[in-house]
């Protein structure tokens, strides 16, 4: 750890077997977990929770103050699980009043060019390819893949084991276990290859299927198609989950895949 030509602010709390190479820059108020290794050129600021075995490729910043007007300088953080790798360029943006936090969770992979604005939390193994941008408020599930260069509207929520197309403009909330394409953002199946590769069974994806299939193919608004699923299909937690995602959106959900959207 002992490295004479980074810079680490002497109130920093850095675990044993971190390595920070040459030129990184470590602030004040920022914890940083066993094992985690920083790259040259990164600068960690102010509020920085950083876990254990994570990988900071150089170049990264993280817990800047958040790019919002309404910022007063309080006190935020940025929480980064452990084992999560932040690759070269990242910027992760800390909290505001809002949330006082930006959090992004374990096992996750930021490639390179990401930006995670304030309040954004983000949850376990998630996958942000090269140059996705989270605007603020942001929420994501749990295996969620957001393919490179998608930009998302502040507020939206992405679900549980969500597979996003690359290029994407995601306004509007993606229910989890779903495949999103196309422009505008639409319902293109279910992410089975991604739900088989993390041990769900054929019947459980297929249940998952005759949910969607009522959602998005039965020509029934949402309110309709929800209380079909309520009466008419069994309770599981999957069928909670994907209920419970929808009723609560603020944005709505994205729209079924029609022919008319390319019109």
């Amino acid at each position: 750890m002992n490295q004479p030509l980074a810079y680490v602010h002497p109130q920093a709390k850095i675990a044993n077997n971190v390595v920070i190479e040459p030129f990184a820059t470590i602030h004040k108020n920022v914890e940083i977990g066993e094992g985690t290794w920083v790259g040259s050129n990164v600068t960690i600021m102010e509020g920085a929770r950083i876990g254990k075995n994570c990988r900071i490729f150089p170049g990264a910043v993280i817990s800047a103050i958040p790019q919002d007007l309404k910022f007063d300088g309080e006190e935020t953080t940025v929480e980064i699980g452990d084992n999560t790798t932040v690759r070269e360029f990242v910027t992760i943006n800390r909290g505001t009043v809002a949330n006082f936090k930006t959090v992004v969770g374990c096992n996750c992979l930021l490639m390179a060019y990401v930006h995670v604005a304030h309040d954004c939390v983000i949850g376990d193994h998630c996958i942000l390819a090269n140059a996705v941008n989270l605007a603020g408020h942001i929420t994501i599930g749990d295996y969620a893949i957001v393919g490179g260069l998608s930009a998302v509207h502040q507020f939206v929520n992405i679900g549980a084991h969500v597979m996003i197309s690359g290029g994407s403009l995601i306004r509007k909330d993606v229910p989890p276990y779903t495949k999103a394409a196309r422009d505008p953002l639409s319902f293109v199946g279910i992410n089975s290859i991604g739900l088989r590769r993390r041990g769900y069974t054929s019947e459980k994806i297929t249940e998952i299927q005759n949910i969607y299939r009522v959602i998005y193919l039965k020509q029934l608004n949402v309110s309709q198609a929800l209380s079909y699923i309520e009466t008419e299909l069994p309770a599981t937690p999957e069928r909670d989950e994907i209920i419970s995602f929808i009723t609560s959106s603020q944005r709505g959900i994205m729209k079924g895949y029609s022919y008319n959207n390319e019109k």
